[in-house]
């Protein structure tokens, strides 16, 4: 009961909230949300504030309705404005006078917490406005309007969901009576105002007392005021005439007031007539227009006083009355004509949707409907017709109708009303045809067949009786049956039993026309028409088959002949039985035929009956079948299966066919024995035919076989002429194929053979390209090196040319010194003190002093490739020292890295000192971070040195170019800083004071919305630049120096090793600092400064775009260290979700950048051999760094190597003390009595060696041999000997002698090769020893080859267990380093090639910098002539009063100056004696420099010279006030804007 009552509740809730709905439309003239969705379609207030307008239109406009056409609303739902409209709704309601006891709450509305109070106040709004005549009365539809059971579940669901109790629509009347009784006094003054209203005539006052709520008037509309007032005032006339007439015979004293006065009811019905007939011209007027809602709604409307509408018909509607309207005479339909109309049709829409519904019961009762009207409707029939419209529905709804009018249902109604009369008059033809039937009387029941009523198909008079005999005999069967409940036979039984003897007739028509024309055929002897007729005549014609014509004829003819010698007497009569009960009778000779037995019957024996002419047919074409069925093809077979025997004759032969299969071994034996014998006796027959012609056979074959051979010959010969590219190609890649399988063999095969590797020996030669590439190499290695140091030396002195113009402008230096310094910078520049390409060698210097020089190749050797002693060495100085040495001694040393073995000796030295530093100098993890480790600091600077900067500029160049080119690009993140350029924006703007301070703090700044917005702005901006900049870099690992990605892992590896309970986050944060921090941040910073962007001289970066670099620097640096903002930068702290999401792919990048492989694994160096290196390591240093680097050794030695048996102690014994320059050089270079000799040692000093390093105990001729010096020569004999000499193993060769032709061959290679070494460098030539080797014979060389071999198998490198095939291994392994020795030269020689290019560039930027500052330096000189010609011409007094070209100055008093803001205050004075104080400005001659003139009662005080340069640095900085005169406080925007004015114009 609970469960039902709360069902009760949520159906009573959906009928108010449909009355709500339908009231709502007729005030908005509108459509709104369906009665499900309503409650969230009022929400947002828009319907709400719609209502408002149409009770209250003075309050409430469309322009103050928000979202009013609720776009906003259907795009991304409500907005807090939305409660703006309920806020109107609810003031319009106050503005009425409706009681506030119904008002819901705003929440109640746009939270959902109460929408049942909102339609209850809306159905009191409704109540109360009509009775105040504003607003139609809402209907009540409890119980008239249906809704779903889900419908009805989802509100019950909805109402318990707001927990409330629901409010009782039924006593609103009550309570607006309680709240507003009437006074019957002030309704009869009312009424007493209207009928003097009515009486001046004056429309406009009669409306306004017609809606006066004391009136209790409804519906008056202000726009019928005119029709008002007339109908009004012939009402009232009408009524003092019937009152004056009425007076005549009643005392004066009992008259009453109302009889000449319109009453309330009178005027609310003359209002109600006038409304309906303007209704009822709206509703002409929209249907003319065509537009079915707008008829719907105007139909709908109170004031047309129609029956109720339905707008899902709203198409009916329009057409209906459209077409009634047309065919009234006036094109116009008055309000009776409405009515009937809009009752009718609302009948005919409640219709169509019960039939769209299906629902049979509502169909038959809105047919019993009398508004309906429908003619001849017999409700005893209503469920036929229900169903007869449902089907007419379903049909007009396939073609796009969506209701049925009127006509069409009145016609569906006639149509089953003819349809029952028809039913009615066949039942009782039914029941005369079974009479008949009865009766046994063909003729009546041919009559009753007949009847029209009956509408039986097919009949024939001719043959009554066989009509009669088949329904009768159908008739008795439905007796004899049980399960029939009717004993009589129905229409469709009798119209099968008319279609049955029709049948019978046509087969016995049939069966004559085969019988007569067969015998006559027979009978004329016609054989050739035998298969016509057959055709012609034979039910399936399938069954005849033209190849067995004759065979039918001769059959046929046969069967006849026999019959026609036993008949005796011979009659006309062919007699045909059916279904074995009913006969039929044919007269050959008169054509008669009867179903009855005629009188005198005799058969016609002598003819063929028809079963027997189908037999013999049946059995001809049988035998044929079968004996054409084992050799018929397949459209035979087809053929022969369509006849009527054809399916039994199929199966037959299937049947034999399976037997045959099922004994196919014994079938095969037979067939096998009979073909052999034929082949036997066929055998003989030819072996004595050949027997008999052998010598002719032989000459026959002889020719054949020439002939067959030659023409193959010669067409093969053909198809190679033909094909000669396809086989040069074909064996191409056999060839290639077996050259790829060898070299897979050399290259993948633990033990290569003897046979393979002689294929690719020739491989180890050294051609003359591989020279030219070493020569190129070696000469671009010096190149790059002397470039690189020119171009430091260049940057060092363009630095130092700055700082000093820089003391120019600020006259800290004379100009002289500038020129000093530039004569210097050009002499460099053209090459007068450092000759960078007059580079010395050894063989160069003086004799004496060569072995000291090769002590120092062997020394920097070893300093070269042990790291140890650098790493020791660096510690062991001071900073500033250290710093010095490792940007040019060490990457001196290592060749600034120009190739992969000095790039690999390079990392071993960073790899080295980094740990060592580590070890020694970090106490914590945060030391590398805090700290300014030596190591990371050389590692940084040599990438971001020549090597390294193409990557910096390819990782951030685009990212860098694109912020400085974003002129809109504006990113300050420092709150006082906006604030001030805010304020000197505004009173720049202006001209006036902002009354704003100067001077705040952080949160000050942000107090202001503007200050706000800006930052806010800023940071979006900030967000935006620095994903693009985060994307370049993580997208660019690959482009990360290697150097740099290996020495970020050995940090990480070596922090974690030091102090293993570090985190992962801790680590990468170490990595962060050293990829990001110190490498790239910098760079973004000050890009010019870096060369990551192009700059033309003089060119420069702004401060703007220099601010926004360093706002996308910090926020990355903060986002890689992830360190979030607080404190002082707490106005940034909505960037830390943005810092935390970057640090996350930071810290991805940083571990992916770790991954990198070791540098052994990186540049091969374990693969470089002897054989394949041809020149030695050069470095180019000068002789002052070696000097230092020599003298720094000592000094350190003890630190460096403690061992008195290193090999550093050794070496520096043998050089002795630090050698001075002039030692090198040789004595007598420099002459003594030189007095810049100090000045001309130091640029000699410079002076660049190249020096070819040496290791000291390399092995030379004469010395021990050791295993690896003759493993290398052995393999070189081994070469030469198995290129002459063929052999499948090592043994094999060594133990064969060798040929004449051999030896010869040998000794022409070695020939070659002696001119070939010829022409090779001295550096790369090889030793003298490995020479005398190559000239020996091929014998010598293979005995001494066995020595060898023997010497090394005692050292246990080669064993002869396996013929030596260590060695060859050794040969195999350096032919494959030769290949990628050869490609990784390629690609060293393309690098230094690529950065020779960078340097060059930057060097000719340096030359454009040079130039530039010439041109600086020669317009400083002008200008120093053009004022000194100035100053003699005015000492002279000839030259023009420098004063007649100034502009005329401007004069204030302070006074003034107050009064504009410009001046704030004055020390010591008050602002009443500002009038006694005046400034005199004067331009002076130097554009942007002013004097000012201060004087106090006339008494000139002081002046003082403003710089609008200097202003306007201050303006930026934010300085907002000055001083002048010590004193003078001036506000600096207003001042500039002031000297704009008043001397530019601006």
């Amino acid at each position: 009961m609970d469960e039902r009552r709360r069902q009760n509740i949520a159906y009573e809730y959906l009928c108010h909230l449909e009355e709500a709905k339908r009231w709502m439309e007729v005030c908005l003239v509108e459509e709104l949300p369906p009665t499900t969705e309503l409650e969230e379609g009022l929400r947002n207030g828009v319907y709400l504030a719609k209502l408002a307008k149409f009770f209250a239109p003075k309050m409430v406009s469309d322009k103050k309705i928000y979202d009013v056409e609720q776009t906003r609303y259907k795009k991304s739902g409500l907005h807090f404005r939305h409660t703006d409209n309920t806020v109107q709704w609810l003031r319009a309601m106050e503005s009425i006078g409706l009681p506030k006891i119904f008002y819901p709450e705003t929440t109640d509305v746009y939270d959902r917490k109460n929408i049942p109070r909102m339609i209850y106040c809306i159905h009191a709004l409704s109540l109360y406005l009509f009775k105040l005549g504003i607003a139609p009365q809402i209907q009540d539809l409890l119980g008239k309007v249906d809704f779903t059971e889900e419908e009805i579940s989802n509100m019950r669901k909805e109402l318990e969901k707001y927990g409330i109790q629901m409010p009782s629509f039924s006593k609103i009347g009550g309570i607006l009576a309680n709240e507003l009784s009437v006074d019957e006094a002030a309704l009869h003054a009312a009424v007493i105002a209207i009928n003097e209203a009515i009486e001046k005539g004056i429309a406009e006052q009669t409306i306004i007392t017609l809606r006066n709520p004391n009136a209790v008037l409804t519906l008056v509309a202000e726009n019928l005021a005119q029709e008002y007032q007339k109908e009004l005032w012939e009402a009232k006339k009408g009524k003092e005439e019937n009152a004056r007439l009425k007076n005549n015979c009643i005392s004066e004293e009992e008259r009453d007031a109302y009889e000449e006065l319109l009453t309330q009811a009178e005027i609310q019905g003359t209002i109600n007539k006038v409304n309906r007939l303007a209704a009822v011209d709206h509703i002409n007027a929209v249907i003319r227009e065509g537009n079915p809602e707008s008829t719907v709604l105007a139909l709908k409307k109170p004031e047309a006083q129609l029956p109720a509408v339905y707008p899902f018909a709203a198409a009916m509607y329009q057409n209906e009355l459209f077409n009634l309207q047309k065919q009234n005479t006036t094109n116009y339909l008055v309000h009776e004509e409405l009515l009937i109309a809009v009752e009718m049709l609302s009948a005919v829409a409640l219709l169509n949707q019960a039939l769209e519904s299906n629902d049979l019961v509502s169909v038959q009762n809105q047919l019993k409907s009398p508004t309906i009207g429908f003619n001849n409707l017999d409700e005893t029939y209503a469920e036929r017709y229900a169903n007869e419209l449902l089907s007419i529905k379903l049909e007009t709804l396939s073609q796009g109708q969506e209701n049925l009018t009127w006509n069409e249902i009145q016609n569906c109604i006639d149509m089953v009303n003819i349809q029952i009369q028809e039913e009615n008059e066949r039942i009782v033809a039914v029941g005369y045809i079974n009479e008949a039937i009865d009766e046994g009387n063909p003729l009546k029941t041919v009559d009753g067949l007949m009847l029209p009523t009956a509408n039986i198909k097919a009949v024939d008079p001719e043959h009554a009786q066989h009509y009669q005999d088949v329904l009768y005999h159908a008739k008795s069967q439905k007796l004899m049956d049980p399960a029939s409940a009717s004993k009589i036979l129905w229409l469709d039984e009798i119209q099968h039993a008319v279609y049955e003897a029709n049948t019978h007739q046509d087969k016995a028509k049939q069966w004559v026309t085969l019988v007569v024309d067969v015998n006559q055929c027979l009978e004329k002897d016609k054989t050739s028409d035998i298969l016509s007729v057959l055709k012609s005549s034979v039910y399936n014609t399938n069954d005849i088959l033209p190849e067995c014509a004759n065979r039918y004829y001769d059959a046929l003819a046969k069967k006849k002949e026999q019959k026609s010698k036993s008949v005796s007497t011979e009659g006309s009569w062919l007699k045909l039985t059916l279904q074995e009960k009913y006969d039929y009778y044919y007269n050959v000779d008169s054509k008669e035929s009867s179903w009855i037995t005629p009188e005198s019957c005799l058969p016609k024996e002598s003819w063929l009956t028809g079963k027997e002419i189908e037999d013999i047919i049946e059995e001809v074409t049988a035998d044929y079948i079968r004996e054409k069925m084992w050799s018929a093809s397949e459209d035979l077979l087809l053929r022969f299966q369509a006849t009527s025997s054809g399916p039994l004759l199929r199966k037959e032969y299937e049947a034999r066919k399976s037997f045959l299969c099922e004994q196919e071994e014994h079938v095969v034996k037979i067939q096998a024995f009979w073909k052999g014998h034929k082949q036997r006796i066929a055998y003989i027959n030819r072996r004595q035919t050949f027997i008999d012609h052998i010598p002719s056979i032989v000459k026959i074959q002889s020719w054949f076989r020439m002939v067959t051979a030659r023409k193959n010959y010669l067409s093969r010969l053909q198809y190679f002429s033909d094909h000669k590219n396809e086989i040069v190609k074909i064996q191409s890649l056999l060839r290639a194929n077996k050259a790829r399988d060898d070299y897979k063999t050399l290259v993948g095969s633990e033990n290569p053979p003897l046979t393979v590797i002689r294929k690719f020996v020739h491989l180890l030669d050294q051609s003359d390209l591989d020279f030219q590439e070493e020569l190129e190499v070696a000469r671009l290695r010096g190149e790059v090196v002397t470039k690189i140091r020119g171009n430091q030396q260049l940057e060092k002195d363009l630095n130092l040319m700055d700082i000093k113009i820089g003391l120019l402008v600020k006259n800290r230096i004379t100009l002289e010194d500038v020129i000093s310094h530039r004569t210097k910078l050009n002499k460099k520049k053209g090459g007068e003190i450092l000759n960078n390409s007059d580079n010395q060698g050894i063989k160069s210097l003086s004799k004496e002093r060569r072995k000291t020089l090769e002590t120092y190749q062997q020394l920097f050797y070893l300093l070269q490739t042990n790291p140890s002693y650098l790493a020791k060495l660096i510690f062991q100085m001071p900073q500033n020292k250290s710093t010095k040495f490792m940007d040019t001694v060490i990457f001196t040393i290592y060749n600034y890295a120009s190739n992969q073995r000095e790039e690999y000796l390079l990392l071993k030295l960073f790899k080295t000192a980094l740990e060592e530093e580590i070890k020694s100098k970090v106490d914590q993890v945060q030391d590398i971070v805090t700290g300014n480790p030596t190591v990371i600091k050389m590692v940084v600077s040599f990438n971001r040195g020549a090597r390294g900067q193409n990557t910096l500029r390819q990782l951030l160049a685009p990212v860098v170019r694109e912020i400085i080119d974003d002129k809109s690009l504006i990113i300050n993140t420092n709150p006082v800083d906006v604030y001030k350029a805010w304020v000197n924006q505004l009173e720049t703007q202006t001209g006036e004071a902002s009354n704003l301070p100067y001077d705040v703090t952080t949160e000050q700044a942000l107090t202001y919305p503007e200050v706000r917005n800006k930052l806010e702005a800023s940071n979006e901006n900030l967000r935006r630049v620095i994903d693009k900049v985060l994307n370049s870099i993580i997208s660019s690992l690959d482009l990360l120096p290697y150097g740099l990605r290996y020495i970020a892992k050995v940090l990480k590896n070596s922090i974690h090793e030091k102090f293993p309970d570090a985190t992962e986050d801790e680590l990468l944060k170490i990595v962060g600092n050293l990829l990001y921090y110190r490498y790239m941040n910098p760079a973004i910073v000050a890009p010019d400064g870096f060369d990551i962007i192009d700059m033309t001289a003089g060119g420069q970066i702004n401060s703007d775009q220099r601010r926004n670099l360093g706002s996308v620097a910090k926020i990355l640096q903060h986002a890689a260290s992830n360190k979030l903002f607080e404190g002082e930068n707490q106005h940034l702290s909505s960037m830390n979700n943005y810092l935390s999401e970057t640090y996350q792919k930071f810290r991805k990048y940083f571990k992916e950048a770790c991954d990198v492989p070791e540098p052994e694994e990186k540049f091969n160096m374990d693969k470089y051999t002897d054989v394949v290196t041809v020149s030695k390591p050069v470095i180019f240093i000068s002789i002052e760094e070696i000097i230092s680097t020599h003298s720094l050794l000592l000094e350190h030695q003890d630190a460096i190597a403690p061992e008195k048996q290193d090999l550093l102690n050794e070496l520096l014994e043998l050089l002795g003390e630090v050698p001075h320059v002039e030692s090198f050089l040789g004595e007598g270079t420099i002459d003594p009595n030189d007095p810049n000799k100090a000045n001309t040692l130091s640029q000699l000093s410079k002076t660049e060696l190249s020096l070819s390093l040496t290791s000291k105990y390399d092995l030379r001729d004469g010395e021990a041999i050791d295993g690896q010096r003759l493993m290398i020569k052995t393999k070189k004999l081994i070469i030469d000997v198995i290129r002459n000499q063929p052999g499948n193993t090592l043994t094999e060769i060594l133990e064969t002698p060798a040929t004449t032709q051999q030896e010869t061959d040998h000794a022409t290679d070695m020939v070659s090769r002696a001119i070939k070494d010829s022409k090779t460098p001295d550096e790369m030539k090889h030793s003298q020893s490995m020479v005398e080797d190559a000239q020996l014979p091929l014998e010598q060389k293979k005995r001494k080859i066995q020595r060898n071999l023997r010497t090394l198998e005692q050292t246990g490198l080669v064993s002869s267990k396996n013929k030596y095939q260590d060695i060859l291994n050794e040969i195999a392994k350096d032919i494959r380093n030769q290949r990628i020795y050869r490609k990784l030269r390629k690609a060293e020689l393309a690098k230094l090639q690529q950065t020779l290019k960078a340097l060059n560039e930057k060097a000719a930027f340096y030359e454009e910098q040079i130039n530039y500052y010439d041109t600086y330096i020669k317009t400083c000189l002008d200008n120093l002539k053009i004022k000194n010609s100035r100053r003699s011409i005015k000492l002279d007094g000839k030259g023009e009063p420098k004063g007649a070209r100034r502009m005329k100055p401007v004069k204030y008093t302070a006074a003034k100056l107050h009064e504009k803001g410009v001046l704030l205050g004055i020390d010591d004075l008050q602002t009443n004696q500002f009038k006694n104080v005046t400034f005199d400005i004067v331009s002076t001659e130097d554009v942007g420099i002013f004097d000012v003139k201060s004087k106090f009662l006339g008494v000139e005080m002081e002046k003082v010279q403003l710089n609008i340069q200097d202003l306007l640095e201050m303006q930026y900085e934010g300085v907002a006030v000055m001083k002048m005169f010590d004193k003078v406080k001036v506000n600096v925007n207003l001042l500039i804007y002031l000297l704009n004015k008043k001397f530019y114009g601006k």
